[in-house]
């Protein structure tokens, strides 16, 4: 079959590990590709505001109520970053959202499960970000550079918050035994949920290849999945957290030999709707779009009539 010069090109940028840009020609493939991708993580990063946000009045002292809201602001900021790279490839942030609001697109299996103690802030900092940050590194180099770009504002940001988690757990694992125990349950259900953040096995995740030919991804799942591990074990022996999993076992080279096989009926029950929290974190997010209906009206009305006005202006010129 022949390739068009368009196509010749675009698979030279790919094969020379440069980077596709907004007006470039590229395959529709790769443009859904990238849409469905980022605007997931755009979703993730809204619908993860609400675990966390949960906690702000609750947090035990001022201070952390500070940090805590300082990273709740960060996310939505990281949502924002993500939907403006979608929007370069041709899909509007309302069509995002409606998809969203009406249950058709996906985000994170993690954020449907419940923060019943102050210890879940600590574990979703250490678990949660710690994971984050494996999986979003190499998206700096993504072939696609809105995309890469902005997630190296993204990770940098998310670097500060794995260590906030982790000092989080710490001061509780120096606290007393029933703090030790909270910090030590919040690990334990988190973990698995964490682990399942990358995605499916590499042999049953349908998107994984491609991707990673178009230089989108740079690691598969599994070796993902198993890096992130790798930085965990060091870290829970400095906390003196167990990590809850009695097969896993590292070589002489801290690399993985064994783990226990993760329950994908959970993480698939999950996305399909089926989560602890699914339907309250869905149901809160179109609260808060209902409720923001007038600020977007009165942002569109300002809009038109700055227009009008530079119309008027320029017609009187």
């Amino acid at each position: 079959m022949d390739v068009t010069p368009e196509q010749r090109h675009f698979d030279e940028v790919i094969a020379a590990d440069s980077r596709i840009e907004p007006r470039d020609w590229m395959p529709e493939a790769y443009r859904k590709t990238l849409i469905r991708q980022i605007s997931q993580h755009a979703h993730s990063e809204i619908i993860g505001m609400q675990p966390e946000a949960n906690w702000i009045t609750r947090a035990p002292s001022l201070k952390r109520k500070a940090i805590l809201m300082a990273k709740v602001q960060d996310e939505a900021g990281h949502g924002l970053y993500l939907y403006s790279a979608a929007q370069t490839l041709g899909i509007t942030r309302d069509a995002m959202t409606d998809a969203l609001l009406a249950g058709k697109a996906r985000y994170s299996s993690i954020f449907n499960y419940p923060t019943p103690t102050w210890a879940d802030m600590g574990a979703i900092g250490w678990l949660v970000d710690g994971a984050a940050i494996c999986n979003q590194v190499p998206l700096c180099r993504a072939s696609y550079g809105p995309y890469g770009r902005a997630m190296v504002r993204i990770c940098k940001e998310e670097s500060f918050h794995q260590r906030q988690g982790f000092e989080i757990l710490l001061e509780l694992m120096n606290g007393t035994p029933a703090q030790r125990e909270m910090a030590q349950d919040a690990v334990d259900r988190w973990y698995w949920p964490s682990l399942m953040m990358f995605g499916p096995p590499d042999d049953d995740s349908p998107n994984s290849a491609q991707s990673m030919a178009w230089n989108i991804k740079r690691f598969s799942n599994d070796e993902l999945r198993n890096r992130f591990v790798e930085m965990l074990v060091p870290q829970a022996e400095a906390l003196g957290i167990v990590l809850p999993d009695p097969e896993l076992t590292l070589d002489t080279d801290g690399k993985v030999a064994h783990m226990s096989e993760i329950d994908w009926t959970e993480f698939h029950e999950v996305l399909a709707g089926n989560g602890p929290c699914n339907a309250q974190r869905i149901q809160h997010r179109r609260q808060a779009h209902e409720d923001g209906a007038w600020v977007r009206e009165a942002a569109a009305a300002y809009a038109a009539k700055r227009a009008s006005a530079r119309g008027a202006s320029e017609v009187a010129a």
